[in-house]
């Protein structure tokens, strides 16, 4: 009974994992996706299939809603033999509602689900190395507790989920898997997802980001999203379970802040336009200036710079905080591991973007 059960299936990471477990294992694939009615849930059904190319008959598809009651009832619990479970709102800005009802709630009701799967072999749950909250220094493989605090809703509703997994379903064979930020789809910097690191590069080209909040020394975690699928199905033929891993890479193998803002300077610069703009390089802002320059732009309501400085807002706590992120369990885990050349898929990634002008070519 080896059968994955994938919820989130159209997300990211999602659809990435069943591409990956189709093309290259043989076990049935049940792809779960959020739709609120079966109208969504068949254009959502379409698109899936036919990016996944999957004609073997191992792809089922299944809907629902993490808000709902019951969200996985056409699901035959007995027929789950691994669950991994990606859907998640990813967004920095999620309102605490929203993060409580899908990512913390969300998360319980797979648990729930997962009880009452009998032929259950492993539960590999999703997370983020920001459920570390505020935390600096050694960020080991650990359970965190919190005391530090979160800068946003998305890190604190990530931790509470893994609380809700570590302190009332332990029983289960879970594992847990804390993702870096996925900045590019491989090392040659392809993107077909943008977050919060694209649009802010997006506000830097524009010159509508003049200062930035953080310490030029803060180590930035990225990964590819290739790095990421590859790791999460190699640790699903692990059979350690009650394990945490992070799918990261060392602050030996990644950028500081000011390392990566040269980079991309270095990049942008190699454009006419941008050069003929003179757009120097943002400044940076101690905490307090920039909570005091988010106080005052929010007073005047809609407007360009309220929307940049806005959509930087909710991480930029983090950029402030020296974490030493610890992968020696992931590295122990996996039989080859490797990290990219960081500077490169920085520069790689830029240039994609520039070349697409962020997916609008």
């Amino acid at each position: 009974m080896n059968d994955v059960l994938i919820t989130g299936g159209d997300g990211y990471l999602g659809r990435r994992l069943a591409l990956q477990l189709l093309q290259h294992g043989d076990q049935p694939v049940f792809l779960w996706v959020r739709a609120k009615d079966t109208s969504e849930f068949k254009e959502k059904g379409q698109n899936l299939c036919h990016e996944l190319c999957e004609t073997g008959g191992r792809l089922r598809l299944y809907w629902g809603d993490l808000r709902s009651e019951d969200p996985f009832h056409s699901i035959h619990a007995a027929d789950v033999g691994t669950i991994v479970h990606t859907a998640a709102v990813t967004r920095f800005n999620v309102d605490h509602d929203t993060a409580k009802m899908v990512n913390v709630d969300g998360t319980e009701k797979v648990l729930q689900f997962a009880n009452r799967c009998p032929n259950l072999s492993q539960l590999i749950l999703l997370s983020t190395i920001y459920a570390s909250g505020l935390r600096h220094g050694n960020i080991k493989e650990v359970p965190f507790n919190g005391e530090e605090g979160f800068s946003n809703f998305y890190e604190w509703s990530k931790w509470s989920s893994e609380q809700l997994l570590i302190q009332h379903y332990s029983h289960l064979p879970w594992k847990l898997l804390r993702t870096a930020t996925v900045i590019a789809d491989s090392d040659e910097g392809r993107v077909t997802q943008q977050n919060a690191f694209h649009n802010t590069l997006k506000l830097i080209y524009y010159g509508l980001l003049s200062i930035l909040p953080g310490k030029p020394s803060t180590p930035l975690y990225f990964v590819t999203g290739r790095f990421a699928v590859e790791a999460t199905c190699e640790l699903m033929q692990n059979q350690q379970t009650a394990a945490i891993y992070h799918v990261a890479h060392t602050r030996s193998e990644s950028l500081s802040l000011g390392k990566m803002i040269d980079l991309i300077f270095e990049i942008f610069e190699q454009e006419d336009d941008f050069r003929k703009r003179r757009i120097l390089k943002p400044l940076y802002s101690d905490s307090e200036s920039f909570r005091l320059l988010v106080d005052a732009v929010n007073q005047f309501g809609g407007g360009v710079v309220n929307q940049a400085v806005s959509s930087v807002a909710p991480f930029s706590l983090q950029l402030y905080l020296d974490k030493e992120v610890d992968n020696t369990n992931l590295k122990n885990a996996l039989r080859s591991y490797h990290a990219p050349d960081a500077a490169e898929l920085i520069r790689n990634t830029c240039r994609f973007l520039l070349k697409t002008r962020w997916g609008k070519k």
